[in-house]
């Protein structure tokens, strides 16, 4: 997870000013790294919770979690179980409960097994991975409102071997993109990051999937780091790139038929839902497209050039720079919803870098 992060995630492009006093050169694109029991006997519990309508599939122990696979006929017997067992839930989750059942979904339970996770050694709880088969692309998400009281932000990676995946039952649009800002926005880009999602979130009324990332996993321009090699890609679930899954009739077992992807290679989409139960009463529904056409979150740092000018078109070049930088504070102040007054007030100190107190003297006396 930590690689696709760091492959797709919004990042800074620096770009430096040439001297204006010699012939001009290819600008530079420097890629920056982006700114998450004991109880009764089996038995017991067995005819327990068959009362409640609620069937234990399958148990896992898999490092330090306690891993149950349920199946349950009806909603009430689902949340009453949950609550025998320790888990806090509010009142009323049946009501999200219920539409599950309702089209015989299983319900993945995981507890946290202390005593192994004090034998692992981690510092944190590592990552689920999950891998099922349904033919439904859908991801649900309204059992994670339960206990939520506030919005959530959830970034979904999709490998695919066609194009872009959008959503289908929200609308998916791309994150603001390709914007000239100040260059003081280096030193927080985080969070100018989070104030410009948040701006547009609020501009598309809180009820759509935004696109941070498209592209095809062999290239990037520039790459923010390094592409997934083939063995972490079929670690993330990629089987296509030497063979395609089918069904076996016979067996509940995968068998593999060799056959070529359709365009030799993995399109990774990254969309990021924030999500409320009012906004997104519904689960995430997708779809697979095929088109291919590359998108990235990316905000441009020109720094000014800072050398002696000594010709007209240095002098030009200067004359041009406050309106630049006015341009660019305009622009943050519109992604953001910051103060335009906040903004400016940082835009001097930058000018005051540029050029000595005698060159801005001159330039406000004479405008050249």
């Amino acid at each position: 997870m930590e690689r696709l992060d760091a492959f797709s995630a919004p990042r800074l492009v620096e770009y430096f000013d040439p001297d204006p006093c010699t012939p001009p050169y290819a600008l530079e694109d420097r890629a920056m790294p982006a700114a998450p029991a004991a109880g009764a006997s089996r038995n017991e519990a067995q005819r327990r919770d068959g009362s409640l309508g609620v069937t234990v599939e399958a148990r896992y122990t898999v490092g330090e979690y306690d891993i149950l696979i349920l199946s349950a006929k009806e909603s009430g017997g689902l949340e009453t179980w949950l609550v025998q067992n320790g888990y806090k839930i509010p009142k009323g989750t049946k009501d999200l409960l219920r539409p599950y059942i309702r089209q015989k979904l299983k319900f993945f339970v995981a507890k946290v097994n202390l005593k192994e996770f004090d034998k692992a050694g981690y510092q944190s709880l590592r990552p689920i991975q999950i891998s099922y088969e349904s033919p439904r692309f859908m991801l649900p998400i309204r059992l994670g409102m339960v206990n939520a009281k506030t919005a959530q932000d959830l970034i979904v990676y999709i490998l695919s071997p066609n194009g872009q995946t959008e959503t289908t039952n929200y609308r998916t649009v791309k994150v603001p993109s390709d914007a000239e800002i100040p260059v003081f926005v280096k030193d927080e880009f985080s969070h100018f990051y989070k104030s410009m999602f948040q701006t547009a979130y609020l501009r598309e009324d809180r009820k759509v999937a935004f696109m941070e990332y498209a592209w095809d996993m062999a290239s990037c321009d520039p790459c923010s780091a390094e592409p997934l090699n083939p063995e972490e890609l079929q670690q993330a679930g990629v089987f296509w790139l030497d063979s395609e899954a089918a069904p076996n009739p016979s067996s509940n077992n995968r068998r593999f038929i060799p056959r070529p992807a359709p365009y030799g290679g993995v399109f990774l989409t990254r969309l990021h839902v924030r999500y409320t139960r009012d906004r997104f009463p519904e689960d995430l529904m997708f779809q697979a497209t095929g088109n291919r056409e590359f998108f990235q979150g990316r905000y441009i740092l020109r720094h000014a050039f800072t050398g002696k000018m000594d010709c007209q078109a240095g002098r030009q070049y200067v004359r041009s720079l406050p309106r630049r930088f006015d341009q660019e504070a305009q622009t943050l102040a519109r992604l953001t919803g910051w103060n335009i007054g906040d903004i400016r007030r940082k835009l001097p100190q930058i000018q005051s870098q540029l050029f000595p107190w005698w060159q801005q003297l001159w330039l406000s006396l004479t405008g050249k």
